[in-house]
């Protein structure tokens, strides 16, 4: 056997414990007994030690130094990939690991029991725990270094901690004067789509639409969970959503957002499955695929449109107007809305902002846990001039923290700027979307992202693949665009 044959076995391993652990996770939240926690913290336990041995293994050394001397591109790529993840790998102790996994096991249940009752203090300690082991592990990484940078790139090895700073900056200034503007002069939208919605039928019409869009049953599923999710992999890629019996709309574009990340894996290149470049380049551009199918496709007047006769099949006693009417309250600014899995695209940068802030500052160790509910009352006041009204819908929302994933949320806004690119840059090509849209031609815009994003899995690095994709580099200018057009015709200023 070859080195590079061996080698490709030795990462297949370390690629399938990820697999089987991917699936646990999925299980986890979606299926498993509430009694279960101990035995999959256990579990948890076992695999992520296994995996992380497998990395830190002399003879993976020895592979990857050999790897060196291949010259092909995908060679390269591989290599690249799996040096860095060795080498980063190599500064943690395994009962670091350990420990970790242990924890953001056990945490997911209490974050869910804490987020029922609204009670911060139920979560508090495990959250103290779960940062000073993250700051542990960023320590091991690097003393000398930005503890938040450190742990940021785990979601973004590639993008610089300052540019995506940069970018979230200058998000803030070009959207606090639009907001403003459209709350001092914009058309007043009082109506909204809410009402009594049948659950069933709410999951019948994400299945129309998951059909609509193509999703691959065979290779994928639809279930529900405390928070929207999807995992898998190019032969396995499950969704998750979540309803709400008064409100459709937040439920059916969690959906379209989590197809986007689906199709993502479901068309990365089957023959290199195994390896990295089978897998995906990173959360700002997974981010991008799934704001860029929630954003510009589930929230066009186009779309509306296309899928209003099916949503008034599964709620016959709702009226809801013409498609014009639908498309300016599925987009109506919610000037009042605490939650960010339910804000429009605008506020919608402003949660993230708010999370960024408070979760950089808990890493860096200039705000305590204890601190966390007032000062993300006081930044949802001066940010949005809303202060809910309990932790459930206030601090403990988003369950990422409980995962132990900081430095997570700033992909969500970069990846919104990078879909807003694509998506100028896919007009550019073919003109208005909508008119593929009013055609059902959802395959040119799949053929485009898998031919220009997806088929090169992880074979370039974050700034090659943007560019490679759109020919130039990441820019806000087109998000800024975008919103101003589509914003300043709806609320009419």
């Amino acid at each position: 056997m070859g080195t590079y044959e061996e080698f490709n076995q030795y990462v297949e391993r370390i690629e399938n414990l990820n697999e089987v652990m991917g699936v646990l996770h999925w299980d986890q939240e979606v299926m498993m007994p509430e009694g279960g926690i101990n035995a999959r913290a256990m579990q948890f336990s076992v695999l992520s030690t296994m995996r992380h041995e497998l990395i830190v293994d002399n003879k993976l050394s020895g592979l990857i130094e050999e790897m060196s001397k291949y010259g092909g591109e995908e060679e390269r790529s591989i290599h690249r990939e799996i040096k860095r993840m060795h080498e980063r790998a190599m500064l943690i102790p395994t009962e670091l690991i350990k420990e970790l996994s242990q924890l953001t096991t056990r945490s997911f249940p209490m974050w869910v029991e804490a987020k029922r009752k609204s009670d911060f203090k139920h979560f508090e300690g495990m959250l103290q725990l779960l940062i000073e082991k993250k700051c542990e592990m960023a320590n091991c990484i690097d003393s000398n270094a930005d503890p938040y940078n450190v742990l940021v790139q785990d979601y973004e090895p590639y993008l610089s901690l300052s540019s995506i700073e940069e970018i979230l900056v200058n998000l803030k200034e070009s959207l606090v004067p639009l907001i403003k503007k459209i709350r001092e002069e914009g058309e007043d939208i009082k109506e909204t789509l809410e009402g009594n919605f049948d659950l069933q039928n709410q999951k019948f019409l994400s299945e129309d639409v998951l059909n609509l869009l193509g999703y691959d049953w065979s290779r994928g599923r639809l279930d529900m969970s405390p928070h929207p999710f999807s995992m898998g992999n190019v032969f396995d890629s499950r969704i998750t959503t979540r309803f709400e019996g008064e409100n459709f709309v937040d439920g059916l574009l969690s959906t379209i957002h989590e197809f986007g990340h689906a199709l993502y894996t479901l068309s990365l290149p089957s023959e290199h499955y195994g390896t990295p470049l089978c897998g995906d380049m990173g959360m700002i551009i997974h981010e991008s695929q799934s704001r860029f199918w929630e954003n510009h496709i589930g929230k066009s007047l186009a779309f509306w449109e296309e899928i209003l006769p099916t949503v008034r099949s599964r709620f016959p006693k709702m009226e809801f107007g013409s498609p014009e009417r639908v498309y300016k309250m599925v987009n109506r600014v919610k000037l009042d809305n605490p939650i960010r899995v339910n804000a429009d695209e605008l506020t919608y940068h402003l949660h993230i902002i708010i999370r960024y802030e408070i979760e950089s500052a808990l890493i860096r160790g200039e705000l305590q846990v204890s601190e966390i509910p007032a000062v993300w009352n006081e930044k949802m006041e001066k940010y949005l001039g809303i202060t809910p009204e309990n932790d459930s819908v206030g601090c403990l929302q988003d369950i990422h923290w409980s995962h132990g994933s900081f430095g997570y949320f700033p992909t969500y806004s970069v990846g919104s700027i990078l879909a807003a690119q694509i998506s100028h840059h896919i007009e550019q090509e073919v003109g208005d979307i909508g008119e593929l849209i009013r055609s059902g031609d959802y395959q040119y815009l799949k053929n485009w992202l898998g031919e220009n994003i997806h088929k090169h899995g992880g074979k370039y690095t974050t700034p090659e693949l943007i560019k490679k994709a759109v020919g130039e580099d990441i820019k806000i200018d087109y998000f800024v665009g975008y919103i101003n057009r589509k914003y300043a015709e709806i609320y009419e200023i």
